[in-house]
């Protein structure tokens, strides 16, 4: 008996050949209709044979037959989580509440919501808007921002909420068409990402924003370097709006790509520029330039050939000082891009391995503030525009980055939700189950391309609108003139802070002033250490840094 249970495990795979042998004895003696359930038990001993004698997975040679209910329970595991088990502010990584009201105001449906909040307004994290007690009522809500510093010829009206970088090859040819075409509709700018610009950009006729990205698609020579004749060439169209250096994004900071040569399409080989049957390599750094100063030279070389269009750079927050570095570089050079966008750690919808997902670069609230403050301190805040892009899909948290120092905001999932996305979290598979992130023809047909247009330019208009209320609110007659006070943050369960102690703007000037204020001596250290000619630390710092002068208090 004992040996009988210590082998139950293969009682299914038993099971099923003798259920094979009693129904072919049945069609034999019976009826011809029970060769179909022998058929079909014939096909599990088979599997199960064959479970036993391979030998990738433990579990199957354990649990023949069987063992395959584990694979089956994991396949569909995350869309079990999110429709019965999670919560509607479980942000896994979007919450349901803030998909359902991208899903809304795409539709155009009601997006208010009875009986109050979901939220811990008690909760460590959680921030509210401070209202006023003579509110606004904003009428025009098309809010914009004129992009294109002294040195740029044809400066951009950019609304303050657009479609982020997402490359065809990643999102198929119907979703990028569906968003390009919301885009022109609604009047605001799309992103190309790094895969250049496709036929399906050019369909839409939205403005955009081309990205050059360290494999130079669209722009690159036969070696896969910059080619300045063919940037100019593709520059010229005037649907380019702006033009942006990719140094690093939110979600694989620091990391390449590879695009396998078996994924590569006639039409991605057209809009990138490269040839059919090889893997398309994305490296992690670019070739043209390795300093901060060759970084500002080809921001400069960048607006002549494009003809004085406006022209900057997207990152990551890595390492501080490298970012103080390419300040320097602008204030030795005099070469000052015209915006930076800066992308949140907990952004993207690149495919990423875990750790580079979950563990690297700077989150964005403290990214972009970071960037704000070091402009001002550097005395060039005001020739810079800022974007701001990470889980960014409601008005509230368009206006907190306005109020932390940005300038407009980017979102790319939001919009992904907007044409339908339901996040599967299965992009990188191919088997995209709505159509957006694969290449598969047949799955790409479940995008209907002018529903989709349409429910790309609703949800931004709406979300805009939702933007002119809760700026009127704060007694505000434009989202730009959010500041930080406008904010509290809940630091512990029993403590908040206001937006000005949180998330400070630094005064003005305060790095290159000659003065030093000792509450910023990190600043000072860090700034030091950076150099315009070199990326590269002129020391390893092992504990606390210390400074070569003395710090002098000044009054703040």
């Amino acid at each position: 008996m004992k040996s009988v249970f210590s082998h139950q495990r293969y009682a299914a795979f038993f099971i099923t050949a003798l259920a094979s042998l009693v129904f072919i004895a049945g069609a034999a003696f019976h009826s011809a209709w029970l060769l179909v359930p022998a058929l079909i038990a014939g096909a599990l001993f088979v599997l199960g044979v064959h479970d036993l004698r391979q030998h990738r997975h433990s579990i199957l040679r354990n649990y023949p037959v069987v063992g395959h209910l584990r694979f089956l329970m994991e396949s569909f595991r995350p869309e079990i989580r999110q429709y019965m088990i999670e919560s509607d502010t479980d942000k896994i990584p979007f919450s349901r509440e803030d998909r359902a009201l991208v899903y809304q105001r795409a539709k155009g449906d009601e997006d208010k919501r009875p009986f109050g909040t979901t939220e811990n307004v008690y909760g460590s994290g959680y921030a509210w808007l401070t209202h006023s007690a003579t509110p606004v009522t904003i009428a025009d809500t098309d809010f914009r921002v004129l992009v294109g510093g002294p040195a740029c010829r044809q400066p951009y009206e950019m609304s303050l909420y657009n479609i982020s970088a997402m490359s065809f090859g990643a999102l198929s040819g119907n979703a990028i068409l569906a968003l390009n075409t919301g885009a022109r509709k609604g009047g605001f700018a799309h992103d190309t990402g790094e895969g250049s610009i496709s036929r399906y950009h050019r369909q839409g006729g939205g403005d955009l924003v081309y990205q050059v990205a360290s494999g130079y698609f669209g722009c690159r020579d036969k070696e896969g370097g910059f080619s300045p004749e063919r940037f100019a060439e593709l520059a010229a169209d005037p649907q380019i709006k702006m033009i942006e250096i990719k140094l690093s994004q939110g979600a694989k900071p620091g990391h390449g790509g590879m695009l396998p040569a078996s994924k590569i399409s006639p039409e991605i080989a057209e809009a990138r520029g490269i040839p059919m049957g090889l893997d398309c390599i994305s490296p992690a750094a670019h070739r043209t330039f390795s300093t901060p100063v060759g970084l500002m030279e080809f921001v400069q070389e960048l607006r002549v050939l494009s003809g004085g269009k406006p022209v900057g750079f997207k990152l990551c927050i890595g390492h501080r000082r490298e970012f103080m570095s390419m300040v320097k570089a602008m204030l030795k050079t005099g070469i000052v891009p015209d915006f930076i966008v800066v992308d949140g750690a907990e952004g993207g919808t690149g495919a990423a391995p875990v750790e580079f997902a979950n563990r690297v670069g700077m989150p964005m609230l403290e990214g972009l503030t970071f960037v704000h403050n070091t402009l001002r301190g550097a005395g060039i805040r005001d020739q810079v525009r800022i974007g701001a892009a990470g889980k960014i899909v409601s008005a509230f948290d368009i206006a907190r980055a306005i109020a932390l120092g940005a300038d407009w905001c980017n979102a790319a999932r939001g919009f992904m939700f907007a044409i339908g996305c339901i996040q599967a979290q299965s992009c990188h598979t191919n088997r995209c189950p709505v159509g957006i992130a694969t290449q598969d023809a047949l799955r790409q047909r479940a995008i209907d391309v002018g529903d989709k247009s349409d429910r790309v330019a609703r949800f931004h208009r709406n979300t805009m609108h939702a933007l002119g209320e809760i700026a009127g609110a704060a007694g505000l007659t434009h989202p730009s003139n959010f500041m930080p006070y406008h904010f509290m943050f809940r630091q512990q369960d029993n403590e908040f802070l206001d937006g000005n102690e949180a998330y400070p703007y630094l005064p003005d000037g305060f790095l290159v002033s000659g003065e030093e204020i000792a509450e910023l001596g990190d600043w000072y250290s860090r700034w030091d250490r950076a150099s315009a000619e070199s990326f590269a630390p002129p020391e390893i710092p092992h504990g606390p840094f210390v400074r070569a002068r003395r710090a002098e208090t000044v009054p703040a």
